[in-house]
């Protein structure tokens, strides 16, 4: 599990291709790295994965083919920052919200709006799966947990504080950027049982 409290950024160092698969490594500060080991789960941009290999700062992390397809980690490139989460610990404070590390789909950056100390990005989230989204929902974007501030059709809008700013990728992303989306999994079970129970009152 995560919480959606980005510890920081990582660079991507190598890129392995194979085929139907991908080996990236990534550098780690000190500080992610005490008491690291193979098998353990980091997310990056909000996608669980396995740590494979470390040697000193470097930490390798397979991936398959599905996670290529739905996640933009498809698109990095040796010297390209991803956010990085460690899993949660029992007792950890969560100051985000509950997230699965699995990510649902991409969507692209269709406007940033810059002012002195805030930055407000608006996304257009794919048609399937535009019924999950409310204002003042909580939303992960590229592993960020973030709170939904407003809602246009398909389109949704996020506030970014300097510090998350800072602290993420978002500090860097442009418009048209493809970011991972992960939907609140409380708010996904709400829709989707309301969905079956009035499908069901409909068919009897």
């Amino acid at each position: 599990m995560f919480t959606g409290i980005v510890q920081g950024t990582a660079e991507v160092i190598a890129i392995e291709e194979k085929p139907q698969f991908r080996t990236h490594t990534v550098r780690l500060p000190a500080e992610r790295l005490t008491g690291l080991e193979p098998g353990a789960s980091v997310a990056h941009n909000g996608c669980c994965l396995t740590v494979t290999d470390i040697e000193d700062d470097r930490v390798s992390f397979d991936l398959m083919q599905e996670t290529l397809r739905v996640t933009n980690l498809s698109l990095l490139k040796p010297g390209y920052r991803v956010n990085i989460e460690r899993a949660a610990r029992f007792g950890d404070e969560i100051g985000g919200h509950a997230m699965s590390g699995h990510i649902l789909c991409m969507a692209p950056i269709t406007r940033i709006i810059r002012s002195e100390n805030n930055r407000q990005v608006w996304f257009r989230l794919p048609e399937a799966y535009r019924r999950y989204l409310f204002t003042k929902g909580y939303i992960g974007i590229d592993g960020i947990s973030l709170t939904i501030g407003e809602v246009d059709g398909g389109d949704f809008c996020v506030n970014l504080i300097p510090e998350t700013l800072e602290r993420t990728n978002m500090g860097f992303r442009q418009e048209q950027d493809q970011v991972n989306i992960e939907i609140d999994p409380q708010t996904q079970a709400i829709v989707d049982t309301v969905e079956r129970v009035m499908a069901e009152r409909a068919a009897n």
